[in-house]
């Protein structure tokens, strides 16, 4: 019986390895005013589910197969041009090549993983926002586009991104610096606030005090109309609005959140800082004077100041672990306030 042999393109093989490193090189590396973390670029923008089929490639002697690219994907990075493995066998009779494989319909811009990677994520919701579930996708019109943060870092967390191509891609310190863009987004940052205020008291204002008269007027037996309701806890004031001083997204975007930093996403002092110091500016303090130190948020040294607890204000210093825990109580408490 004759022995078969299989051999590697050895040449081929490293010409992938140099091009997957070099790949590899390129990705964006964090930069030390970032609050982002490189598990949340890579997740940046949660694609739509959808089913793609490999041609599968018959078996041949004497022949080159070139396996599918979807085989070759380590970690989300797709080698460009295929392995070929050479298969030598007894000689035997060559075989025509199979037909052609059916042309595929290319795919949705919004539902391509490689559409808009790392940094863009955002990107995806801007282009194309229909393909997301309302879960994702809030609402969206020909300006702008709201959605639920990925990595929400309170228990309400919305993003809004700006669907200007002459403003999206631009430093929020320049885009808000005109001011009729800057008036259009103050705008939908107050209709957001108001909506995120609603969400409040529709999870937590069967816990509040201040709320205790309007749920009981609202498990009545005769519901009286929002005008008759007791006005109840002013949920407004526990909600922020704002930029980063150093965005770690590329698209514009406003945060619109909740106060409590209460999320199992916040992680490190970087992501508590970044929300719990100057390093988040508020939308309504824009335009920004030049000389403002916010500008200069390196400078100043937000992201690595003590971590301080919202609420009361006590010192942790560096011990993020102590913090959260903190965190956990003063949830409870701020919800029954």
């Amino acid at each position: 019986m004759r022995r078969g042999y299989v051999l590697l393109a050895k040449h081929k093989h490293r010409k992938e390895g140099r091009r997957a490193t070099s790949s590899m090189m390129s990705r964006p590396i964090e930069h030390s005013q970032d609050a982002i973390t490189a598990e949340e670029m890579a997740g940046a923008t949660a694609v739509p589910s959808t089913t793609l089929t490999e041609q599968e490639v018959p078996k041949q002697n004497n022949a080159c197969i070139i396996l599918p690219s979807s085989l070759l994907r380590c970690q989300g990075l797709t080698l460009l041009t295929p392995i070929v493995v050479t298969t030598l066998m007894s000689p035997k009779k060559v075989k025509p090549p199979p037909a052609p494989p059916p042309e595929v319909a290319p795919r949705h811009p919004a539902t391509t993983a490689t559409t808009f990677l790392g940094r863009k994520g955002l990107g995806a919701y801007i282009a194309s926002p229909e393909p997301f579930p309302p879960s994702r996708v809030i609402s969206y019109s020909e300006k702008f586009v709201v959605i639920n943060d990925l990595y929400p870092k309170s228990s309400v967390h919305l993003l809004l991104l700006s669907r200007d191509p002459a403003k999206t891609l631009l430093h929020p310190f320049d885009a808000l610096g005109d001011k009729d863009f800057l008036a259009e987004v103050q705008s939908e940052v107050s209709k957001l606030r108001t909506l995120v205020a609603k969400e409040l008291r529709r999870r937590y204002g069967r816990f509040s005090v201040q709320d205790k008269a309007r749920e009981q007027a609202m498990e009545a037996d005769s519901l009286p109309s929002e005008e008759q309701l007791p006005l109840g806890r002013d949920w407004s004031k526990e909600v922020v609005s704002g930029v980063h001083a150093h965005p770690s997204m590329s698209h514009l975007h406003i945060h619109i959140l909740s106060v409590d930093r209460e999320s199992d996403c916040m992680r490190h002092r970087k992501h508590y800082n970044s929300f719990a110091t100057p390093f988040l500016i508020p939308i309504e303090d824009f335009p920004l004077p030049p000389n403002d130190r916010r500008r200069h948020p390196g400078r100043e040294g937000y992201l690595h100041s003590d971590l301080k607890c919202w609420r009361c204000g006590k010192n942790f210093g560096s011990k993020f672990a102590r913090l959260k825990d903190h965190l956990a109580e003063e949830f409870e408490t701020w919800k029954s306030e």
